[in-house]
């Protein structure tokens, strides 16, 4: 695991990517139902209570919730069953690390829920047949989504904005050793240029648009996917967008309404 500190730019980029409904629900962007997902899942792992944390039957059992729930690629619930969640949790909050539910990390963020990480890693990867290339991560939290994604990806740069959260998501990495992972401390919405251009670029906080930076910063023929609120009538309200990045331009696609934190600017 490396680390790099981007050069901050006091010029911020634009939103040209605004919520557009139109195509919700577009079936192209529905995952693909691979059978073979669920032949050893078809069946909740039973959990007995004397297994600690770090036994694979927890993780079992929670991803076979996932597949219940639609999670369909079975490279995204191996990755997902291969990361140990209550090392990235605080103590107290250990016992309801696989649960779906998001849970507190400090300095106001949380890590997402599973089903909504599995959720947003199956979009990102679908289409693809072997593994994704160099993924940019915007918002590395306590470092969950980006120990999962070295399990998809060949390379992962995760920026974070938040100087604890960066220090405590390598503290939380150190124990997995990934030399894939390139943690970055800095503002999430100027991206990284250094490591464009991404095969994929994925969003952990839901701003009105998506900065002009990370579509910049996309390569041709990669994905973005992203949580992007209603705009200034319904700020609340956010869904996750997906966009693709095609030689013909732009297609955005709105799939379900999601709740993340906010995109903010700048580091503290």
């Amino acid at each position: 695991m490396t680390l790099h500190r981007p050069s901050q730019s006091k010029t911020r980029p634009g939103f040209p990517a605004r919520l557009d409904m139109s195509r919700a629900g577009d079936p192209t962007l529905q995952p693909t139902v691979v059978q073979q997902s669920r032949s050893f899942l078809s069946k909740p792992a039973l959990v007995p209570q004397s297994l600690g944390m770090d036994s694979s039957a927890v993780r079992l059992s929670m991803v076979a919730k996932l597949a219940q729930q639609g999670i369909a690629d079975p490279r995204v619930l191996q990755a997902m069953g291969r990361v140990e969640r209550h090392r990235f949790v605080d103590t107290a909050l250990v016992n309801q690390a696989y649960e779906d539910t998001s849970l507190p990390i400090g300095l106001g963020q949380t890590i997402s829920k599973p089903g909504v990480v599995s959720r947003m890693l199956e979009l990102l990867y679908q289409g693809h047949a072997g593994q994704l290339g160099r993924i940019l991560e915007i918002g590395t939290g306590c470092g969950y989504q980006a120990a999962v994604l070295s399990y998809l990806c060949k390379e992962v740069y995760s920026i974070e904005r938040l100087r604890g959260l960066h220090d405590k998501a390598r503290e939380n990495l150190r124990h997995f050793r990934l030399v894939n992972v390139h943690l970055l401390f800095g503002d999430g919405m100027l991206g990284y240029a250094k490591g464009a251009p991404y095969a994929g670029i994925i969003a952990a906080a839901g701003g009105d648009a998506v900065p002009q930076a990370w579509i910049d910063q996309l390569a041709v023929g990669g994905r973005l996917v992203a949580p992007v609120s209603a705009g200034a009538t319904s700020p609340a309200r956010q869904a996750l967008v997906v966009i693709d990045k095609t030689s013909q331009g732009l297609r955005q696609t709105v799939m379900e309404a999601v709740h993340f934190v906010p995109l903010k600017s700048g580091v503290d």
